[in-house]
């Protein structure tokens, strides 16, 4: 029986100095082991920032435009391209004459302020075009779009406005077309027992009748404003229950990793 105890004993210490030898051995390949872990360790610390920094320089890209941005550049834009439509247009100039309705001695006062009215509407047809064509040095056509009556309805007046963009050429237009319809409201007073006479002829415009580059400028950038504000109505919206997930980029492995692998 004691022959058995020392001999169990005997062989546990074996064992022991075994392990204790193989625990050396396996000792001295750890430093590699550790270095190739810590070279591993260090190349995951600097893999890892760049991985990082890429998904930041990504959402620094996709940051959308603010709002007053897109008004300010459409007004801006609009404010530019009005002021140079002002600058390059040619101005024009407007001329205007007025002639004065006369009853006859034996007819009504107040005949004469709705035959004024309907002279008013006779000044740019055709009949009364072609005739103050000769005056004016132009064809009736350019008469039809470049002159526009207007009356009073407290006074049997009729003015005749002509727009050009030479100022002698609108004066010219204008005096020509009031002439042609006093001729023709001569022509009928037999009937009508009313005439029209000449109140004051056009003179000569000093300054243009369109509008300034001010303005233009003015109205562009109202208008660029306005239709930049409508493309941020209209704009599609992201949704805020799908956000937008950078890409991950993995990690490279570490030692322990492969170890562990193989």
């Amino acid at each position: 029986m004691t022959e058995n105890v020392t001999d169990h004993r005997n062989q546990k210490r074996n064992e022991s100095r075994n392990e204790h030898r193989s625990g050396t051995r396996a000792g001295g390949v750890q430093p590699a082991g550790g270095g190739v872990q810590a070279a591993g360790a260090a190349g995951a610390g600097t893999a890892r920032p760049a991985a990082s920094a890429a998904p930041a320089a990504g959402r620094r890209r996709a940051r959308p435009l603010r709002p007053w941005t897109v008004l300010a550049a459409c007004a801006l834009a609009g404010g530019l391209l009005g002021g140079g439509y002002g600058l390059v247009r040619t101005p024009a100039y407007t001329a205007t004459s007025y002639v004065v309705a006369v009853p006859a001695q034996d007819a009504d006062p107040a005949a004469a302020l709705g035959f004024a009215q309907a002279y008013g509407r006779v000044a740019t047809q055709v009949a009364v075009l072609a005739d103050a064509q000769v005056g004016a040095g132009v064809p009736a056509a350019t008469l039809k779009r470049s002159v526009r009556t207007a009356t009073s309805p407290d006074a049997p007046m009729v003015a005749v406005s002509a727009t050009s963009h030479r100022p002698d050429l609108a004066v010219d237009m204008a005096n020509a077309v009031s002439e042609a319809l006093t001729r023709h409201a001569g022509n009928a007073s037999g009937a009508t027992h009313v005439t029209l006479r000449p109140f004051a002829r056009a003179t000569r415009p000093t300054e243009p009748s369109s509008a300034p580059p001010a303005l233009t400028a003015l109205v562009g950038a109202s208008a660029g404003g306005l239709l930049g504000g409508l493309a941020l109505l209209v704009r599609p919206r992201r949704s805020a229950a799908a956000p937008c997930r950078a890409a991950s980029v993995p990690a490279p492995a570490t030692a322990a990793d492969v170890r562990g692998q193989s």
